[in-house]
């Protein structure tokens, strides 16, 4: 499994796992097969039971081609269309339980997913997806060449864990906590705070600790802080977890 690092907007890393090869192409397999169920039933309503052919029989060859392709153009635009509505899902993505996100933090935009959309044509379209499969396997983040261009990459969701379990600190029955302005964080802060704080202070990364300590102050609007920067992050995590579990 390859690891992605997302460096968010707050100067916080999070990290992910990438999407597998064989997760891809089962997504790829999954949207081709309801691309094909609407063509197939297009076509059966379309020209058998509406007999639109018979009505276009009498127009010139080019205006009956526009009429064919925009009967198809939701195939032609369907990884577009649902990447966009879905958040960077398609169905077949939905139900694979991936999706596509920025590796710089910011939520795609439209503009990534057309980037994408377009490189299909290099990516997936020529040499029957040879291009986007060696693309995939080479690129230490699992890009194909529309990903590397959109500066994106294709994630599962299936490893999530619980929140609750994430931010979860052991306390004393006796604990007293010392900033009660924490309730201000959310339980998504909370998380980002506790896995950038354990990975910082594994790798004595003392000016990410610092960083994070201002973050905090100026979140949770807190006024006085009498400790070190260490002591400071863990009593944060340690009077969340006071006041969310009392509530």
């Amino acid at each position: 499994m390859t690891e992605l690092q997302i460096n968010t907007t707050q100067n916080v890393n999070i990290n992910f796992t990438a999407a597998s090869v064989g997760e891809r192409i089962l997504a790829y397999v999954i949207d081709w097969i309801i691309k094909i169920a609407y063509i197939i039933v297009t076509y059966q309503l379309t020209f058998n039971l509406f007999k639109v052919d018979e009505l276009i029989s009498d127009m010139d060859q080019w205006s009956q081609i526009a009429i064919y392709v925009t009967f198809y153009l939701p195939v032609i635009f369907y990884t577009l269309i649902f990447e966009t509505l879905l958040d960077g899902q398609t169905l077949g993505k939905r139900i694979l339980k991936i999706k596509v996100v920025k590796i710089d933090g910011y939520q795609a935009s439209l503009a990534d997913f057309i980037i994408r959309w377009f490189f299909r044509i290099v990516d997936l379209n020529m040499m029957s997806g040879v291009v986007a499969l060696v693309a995939i396997i080479t690129s230490p983040k699992n890009q194909r060449l529309g990903d590397m261009t959109a500066g994106t990459s294709v994630i599962t969701l299936k490893n999530n864990v619980n929140i609750s379990h994430t931010i979860l600190e052991e306390l004393e029955d006796t604990y007293q906590p010392t900033y009660p302005s924490v309730i201000k964080l959310s339980d998504n802060d909370a998380r980002i705070i506790k896995e950038t704080f354990n990975t910082a202070k594994a790798s004595r990364d003392y000016a990410t600790l610092i960083k994070l300590r201002q973050k905090i102050i100026e979140v949770a609007e807190i006024k006085n802080v009498l400790e070190n920067d260490m002591q400071f992050i863990e009593t944060i995590l340690k009077d969340y977890n006071y006041y969310t579990q009392s509530m």
